[in-house]
C-alpha cells in the first residue's frame, strides 16, 4: 500500500501527510477540505475497511463498510483502463463523503498521481489553469464547464458519473478533444464496474466490463455482476439491461421504475431519452395508480414559471413525439424536485410530494 501522496505538486511522505491533514481538519474554513483530509486519515489507519454510504437516490442513504483491498483493486483497474502514469494531474472535485470522491483519492495514492483538490461545487474548472490528465465529474459540473472558454478542453480524459448523461449533453461532447466516458457502478461495486465511451472512435451504446468482470441476467433481465476483484460474491441489481455478451450490456432502465400501464410495460428512462430533445428543464417520467390502466404515465417538470402558452406548446410537441402508450396522462409543473446531497433527483420522494398535495 502506497502511503505517500502528491497534492498540488507537493509530495507528502506519510508523516508529513498526517500532519497536513490534521492541520486542515483543525484550521480550514471549508468542510470539503476537512472531509477529504478525514478520509485520507481513515485510509492510512490500521483498519482493513473504510466506512461509506450509498447515494440515496432510490431511498435513504445507507452506511456500509468497504474493503481497502477491494478499493485498491478498483483503482488498479481504472488506472489500467485510462493508462495512468505517475505524476499525471488528477482533478479532485467530488465530495469525499461518497464513493466517487473516495476513489479519486485512492487512485492518486495507488498510481502516484498529482491530486488537484477543488471545492465539489458546480464549477470545478473555474480557477484551473493547468492541463488535467484525468478528472471525474457529475453531469452538472460537465454542463457548466462546457460554458467556459477553455473548460473541458483542459482535460485529456473525463469520467462522468453520479447521474444520467442526457442526449443534449452527449451531443455537446462530440466535438471535444477530451475523451469522455460514463461509468456504471455503485457504492457496492466500489465505484464503476463498467465503462461506456461517449465520444471519439470508441463511442458506443454498450457498457464494457472493467478487468475480469462478467455479467449475466435474471428472469427480469436485471443485471448480475460477477467481479471477484471488487465483490466477494455476485451482485444482483435492479437495472434492466440488454446483455450483448458476458462483458457487454446496454442499459435500459430501473426495474423498480417500470410502469405497467394497461398491460404495457414502459421504461421511464427510454421515454425520457426521447423527451430530452424538447424539454430544457429537469424532468422525469413516472407512474401513478389509475383505476382503469393500473398505472398511468405522468410527467414531472421542475419549472414553476411556465405560462399557459408555454405549457400548451410543450404538450403539443410531446404528443407529436411519443407513441400513444408513452403519452403522459398528467403533467405536473413543480418548483423544486427532491434531491440527494449529491444532486440526484429522488423520484419517489418527489412523486410522493405531488401525490400528497393533489
Amino acid at each position: 500500500m502506497n502511503r505517500e501522496l502528491t497534492i498540488n505538486g507537493k509530495n507528502y511522505k506519510e508523516i508529513e501527510l498526517l500532519s497536513y491533514c490534521r492541520d486542515i481538519i483543525s484550521n480550514s474554513d471549508y468542510e470539503w477540505e476537512k472531509d477529504y483530509c478525514k478520509f485520507i486519515l481513515e485510509w492510512l489507519d490500521d483498519a482493513e475497511q473504510v466506512k461509506a454510504k450509498t447515494s440515496g437516490s432510490t431511498g435513504v442513504p445507507k452506511a456500509m463498510y468497504l474493503s481497502k483491498q477491494k478499493m485498491r483493486n478498483s483503482a488498479k483497474l481504472t488506472g489500467e483502463f485510462f493508462n495512468f502514469k505517475a505524476g499525471q494531474n488528477a482533478l479532485f472535485c467530488l465530495s469525499a463523503n461518497f464513493i466517487a470522491g473516495k476513489m479519486m483519492i485512492v487512485r492518486a495514492f495507488e498510481w502516484q498521481l498529482n491530486l488537484l483538490p477543488v471545492a465539489p461545487d458546480g464549477h470545478p474548472l473555474e480557477n484551473i489553469c493547468s492541463d488535467i490528465d484525468f478528472a471525474a465529474m457529475i453531469p452538472l459540473q460537465v454542463k457548466n464547464s462546457l460554458k467556459l472558454e477553455k473548460g473541458i478542453q483542459q482535460i485529456k480524459k473525463l469520467l462522468i458519473g453520479g447521474g444520467a448523461v442526457d442526449q443534449v449533453l452527449e451531443n455537446d461532447l462530440q466535438d471535444l478533444s477530451a475523451e469522455c466516458f460514463i461509468g456504471y457502478g455503485m457504492t457496492e461495486t466500489v465505484s464503476h464496474v463498467a465503462i461506456r465511451a461517449l465520444n471519439g472512435n470508441t463511442k458506443s451504446q454498450a457498457y464494457h466490463a472493467m478487468g475480469n468482470a462478467k455479467f449475466s441476467i435474471d428472469t427480469r433481465n436485471c443485471l448480475s455482476i460477477n467481479a471477484p476483484a471488487i465483490l466477494d460474491e455476485p451482485l444482483l441489481t435492479n437495472d434492466v439491461v440488454e446483455l450483448l455478451d458476458e462483458t457487454q450490456f446496454e442499459w435500459k432502465g430501473r426495474y423498480d421504475n417500470v410502469i405497467n400501464s394497461g398491460g404495457i410495460k414502459l421504461f421511464p428512462e427510454q421515454i425520457e431519452k426521447k423527451l430530452e430533445t424538447i424539454i430544457n428543464q429537469p424532468f422525469f417520467i413516472s407512474g401513478l395508480p389509475d383505476e382503469h390502466l393500473g398505472q398511468k404515465v405522468v410527467l414531472l417538470i421542475e419549472w414553476d414559471v411556465a405560462d399557459e402558452d408555454q405549457k400548451k406548446e410543450l404538450k403539443y410537441k410531446i404528443k407529436s413525439l411519443l407513441n400513444k402508450y408513452e403519452q403522459a396522462r398528467e403533467i405536473f409543473y413543480i418548483a423544486e424536485f427532491k434531491r440527494t446531497s449529491t444532486g440526484k433527483v429522488q423520484r419517489d420522494a418527489t412523486l410522493d410530494a405531488v401525490s400528497f398535495s393533489r
